[in-house]
């Protein structure tokens, strides 16, 4: 209770004071009894109550979330040029009054849901797309009273721009919006450059009524029944033939890792193969090389000896051929002392 409201408050106790007295004086005037105190004290309580409640009635306090239009019998205009702040102010009583305007954010909501927005029942906006569909937003509007035009809005809306302003001025942009764009756009790719469409034409309205527009929230998109079940039937095969898509790449998957199995596989055979020639060619190779070296370090006289280490190991003298003098024993007999060969003893003819 602000003290505006404490002065009436008075002032009406006052009264009640003034006529009990008053009836107090009646009666004892009416039984021949002296009310001169009385009489007195009356006048005084009914002098004080019309003070309190002139004073009372030109008292006005502003709250803070409001700002006050003065309406004035005595201003050729009709109106006071300045609205009342915050704070406790005085008119002339009975010939001025205050509208007051809440300056605080305000939220309009227009919803399917019945007891949702400010109109009972289903509020959606019902609007059709750029392809024919029809579609149902249900959507809230957060909005203020610019208060450097508090009056200009009094003269023109008065308390009706709720309803004359906001609500037509915001279903008008959704419709607008809408109609740009397909179906599948608005509840995919377009939806925010929908929304930022719908902002600045609804920030516009507003701001050539005295509003200000704060925010704009697309709350929802419905479909009709038809519509619906159309893009549910859609889905589905959507993800039917990604399911498909999805098998038909693991099968590729497996092939082309069967492939490269058989790949490595035949690239083993073929390294394995190309190894083993190679080893083969390198051992070739190597057996000329000796094959030439032993070639080149051969001497008759080392072959007669191979030859010689050949033969039946119990061989321990062999023949010279004719033409020698000695029998050489083979190698690794124990060295004895060559013997002459005998001689033909000589005859005399």
């Amino acid at each position: 209770m602000n003290i505006a409201d404490v002065v009436r408050s008075l002032a009406g106790f006052a009264w009640l004071a003034a006529i009990g007295l008053g009836v107090l004086l009646i009666v004892r005037v009416s039984r021949n009894q002296s009310g001169k105190g009385l009489g007195s004290l009356t006048v005084g309580v009914l002098v004080t109550a019309l003070i309190l409640t002139i004073l009372g009635a030109g008292l006005v306090f502003i709250n803070p979330e409001e700002r006050g239009v003065v309406i004035s019998a005595l201003d050729s205009k009709g109106y006071r040029t300045d609205t009342l702040t915050p704070g406790l102010h005085w008119v002339v009583p009975f010939a001025e009054r205050v509208e007051l305007y809440k300056i605080s954010r305000q939220t309009y909501t227009m919803s399917v849901a019945a007891q949702e927005g400010q109109v009972t029942g289903d509020d959606s906006i019902r609007a059709r797309t750029k392809d024919g569909q029809e579609v149902f937003i249900d959507a809230s509007i957060i909005y203020g009273i610019d208060t450097s035009k508090v009056i200009q809005l009094h003269i023109e809306w008065q308390n009706r721009y709720e309803d004359q302003i906001v609500r037509p001025a915001a279903r008008n942009a959704i419709r607008d919006a809408v109609s740009q764009y397909g179906v599948e756009e608005i509840v995919s790719t377009k939806r925010a450059e929908m929304e930022d469409l719908i902002t600045k034409a609804i920030a516009e309205k507003f701001s050539q009524n005295e509003l200000v527009l704060v925010d704009f929230l697309l709350r929802d998109i419905h479909f009709s029944d038809e519509y619906a079940a159309a893009v549910e039937q859609k889905q589905v095969a959507e993800q039917q033939a990604q399911q498909a898509k999805l098998v038909v790449e693991q099968k590729k998957q497996e092939a082309e890792q069967a492939r490269q199995v058989a790949q490595g596989s035949a690239d083993a055979a073929v390294i394995a193969s190309k190894g083993a020639a190679e080893a083969r060619l390198i051992q070739a190779e190597a057996e000329a090389k000796a094959n030439q070296v032993l070639a080149e370090s051969l001497t008759p006289a080392l072959v007669q000896y191979q030859y010689i280490l050949k033969l039946a190991p119990g061989v321990q003298t062999m023949l010279i051929p004719s033409g020698n003098q000695f029998i050489l024993p083979l190698p690794g007999v124990t060295e004895t002392t060559p013997a002459a060969a005998p001689t033909t003893p000589a005859t005399t003819p």
